[in-house]
């Protein structure tokens, strides 16, 4: 998701986008413990895309 798409959410649309993104996270970092994923950068773009998610929710709310 690109950082022009994640300013035109609500607040209430970052909050549920960003409760997803870290299911979806914790899934694959579960699932990377049992067995290698097929794809390891996978794991580091859900963290950066989280961390996006974060700060444009903090500049909103300030």
């Amino acid at each position: 998701m690109k950082a022009a798409d994640i300013r035109n959410l609500s607040v209430e649309e970052l909050q549920v986008k960003i409760t997803e993104e870290q299911a979806n996270y914790d899934q694959l970092k579960l699932t990377n413990a049992v067995s290698p994923v097929a794809n390891p950068i996978g794991i580091r773009q859900l963290r950066k895309t989280i961390a996006r998610l974060n700060t444009v929710l903090n500049e909103k709310k300030s």
